[in-house]
């Protein structure tokens, strides 16, 4: 029968101790265990060798010799073992120039946090703390293992990781390692941008990605490392549509309204979102309303550069930024015509962006009359899955004689808003509609099929270009709206 990961974990102790070797689990499964939640994964530290521990287990994979780590595989799970060590000599913020391997305790004290230096023997059901985190534990906070200054010049992320793990478990931060962590936090621009990348990840999880945000902007990290995110502290916006408070206030309520359950990227299209604002915002000379035009497309432009700093995936950079570009489309739904409200919601980003819509609404003016609309619309379509292929294709207006080109192009799409509008809605229709155009085309050969239709006009104020398809959203520079001035409409500045 397949273990369960403790179980394996359990296994993995049990046969080094059989063997002679000292061997507990080790950090954030102790810490999760001790609160009573079910630890995700299990480290293992032992006084048995790399050599030793491959010798000892039929299945393992060294991932870190250098630091004495291997990888025990006990039936489907991966359990990391590690040998006591000691590091010294660090110089790079990171990287130590040394490491030794030692006893337990000497391997407990070189750890980042009292309460990820607790030691387990599962074995004798023994817990073995010599920094004091079960203390810690007690009166939840989160503090250094010796000096603070220490601790962070070994590896500059532990500030970062203070303010994750104090967020994540409803902890705070002990009052020296939360000054130490406002004095030398412009030391993590020193860290790799993948590095800062996963701790964000972590940090902005649903459950307490409002906290985070919150923690990153009064520890100072925030203005160190997202300082487009800082500027939205102090950017007031009109109490009449943000009764809440400043972008940033909004975007706080947005993240604690977030379901648990979330998108991975919701996050970021709830922080990003609204990013362009503090750029665009000006005040109406005569109302004092504050309006933010274009604001959707400056925050474009930012999610790129901030997304790519932080080195995320391509597609990942390309979805949320198209998400930002269009969430202001939203206003417009009352307005668009079927088909094109039915392009919208055809696009591979609709979930994201509708749940993006709702927390934008919640979080503000509290009005989802546009959201129930599109959740009536969604269902309505869901009901109809014979409008999501289109009825014919490029190949079918080629065998019926017509030569790749715009005018197939534009003939292709006039069928399909034809079909989303319902007009159309079968195939027989559909090829007997292209062969009346084709005959018309043919007795007036001096129209130009090719130009933008007074309809296509129409609908280009409500781009359709899905992410991660088609033709990519148009990505202008921040020089682009370097002047911008003017006003926009009520729905502009409510959102």
């Amino acid at each position: 029968m397949e273990p369960t990961l403790r179980e394996a974990a359990r296994r993995v102790v049990d046969r080094l101790q059989r063997a002679g070797f000292e061997a507990y689990w080790v950090g954030g499964c102790v810490r999760d265990m001790l609160l009573g939640q079910e630890p995700e994964d299990y480290d293992v530290a032992t006084s048995a060798r790399p050599e030793q521990v491959e010798a000892l287990f039929p299945r393992t994979k060294a991932v870190g010799r250098a630091f004495g780590v291997v990888r025990v595989i006990e039936g489907s799970w991966s359990i990391e073992v590690a040998t006591f060590r000691i590091e010294v000599g660090y110089e790079d913020g990171r990287h130590p120039a040394g490491v030794y391997f030692a006893n337990a305790r000497e391997d407990a004290l070189r750890r980042d946090f009292t309460v990820n230096g607790l030691f387990y023997d599962p074995i004798r059901n023994e817990l073995h703390d010599w920094v004091g985190g079960r203390a810690d534990l007690e009166s939840r906070q989160i503090r250094t293992i010796g000096l603070p200054e220490d601790r962070f010049a070994e590896d500059h992320l532990r500030m970062l990781r203070a303010v994750r793990l104090a967020a994540q478990l409803g902890f705070q931060i002990e009052t020296g390692t939360w000054e130490a962590i406002r004095r030398l936090g412009g030391l993590l621009p020193r860290i790799s941008a993948e590095r800062i990348r996963d701790e964000l990840l972590k940090l902005f999880a649903p459950r307490h990605a409002a906290r985070g945000l919150r923690m990153l902007r009064d520890s100072g990290l925030l203005a160190v490392i997202l300082p487009e995110l800082a500027a939205m502290v102090d950017c007031a916006q009109s109490p009449e549509h943000h009764p809440e408070g400043t972008v940033f206030d909004h975007v706080v309520r947005m993240l604690e309204l977030m379901p648990p359950q979330s998108d991975r990227l919701l996050p970021w299209a709830i922080l990003l979102h609204d990013v362009g604002k503090p750029l665009t915002a000006r005040a109406d000379p005569e109302s004092g309303r504050i309006r933010f035009l274009d604001h959707e497309k400056v925050g474009e432009v930012l999610t790129r550069q901030m997304l790519e700093r932080l080195r995320f995936p391509r597609k990942d950079i390309e979805t949320v930024a198209f998400v930002v570009r269009h969430h202001m489309q939203f206003k417009d739904v009352p307005q668009m015509r079927k088909a094109t409200l039915r392009h919208l919601i055809m696009r591979p980003t609709f979930g994201l962006e509708l749940e993006l819509h709702r927390l934008d609404c919640l979080g503000s003016h509290g009005r989802l009359d546009i959201y129930e609309m599109l959740v009536r619309e969604r269902s309505v379509m869901e009901a109809q899955p014979q409008l999501r292929p289109p009825l014919v294709t490029g190949h079918d207006l080629i065998a019926l004689g017509l030569q790749p080109g715009p005018v197939l192009g534009r003939l292709l799409a006039e069928l399909r808003d034809r079909q989303l509008a319902d007009e159309i809605t079968s195939r027989e229709q559909a090829l007997a509609w292209i062969r009346a155009q084709l005959s018309s085309l043919a007795r007036s050969p001096q129209v130009d099929m090719a130009g933008p239709t007074a309809q296509g006009r129409e609908d280009s104020k409500f781009e359709t270009t899905s992410a991660g398809g088609g033709a990519r959203p148009q990505s202008e520079s921040l020089a682009d709206f370097g002047q911008t001035s003017g006003s926009s409409n009520d729905a502009e500045a409510r959102l």
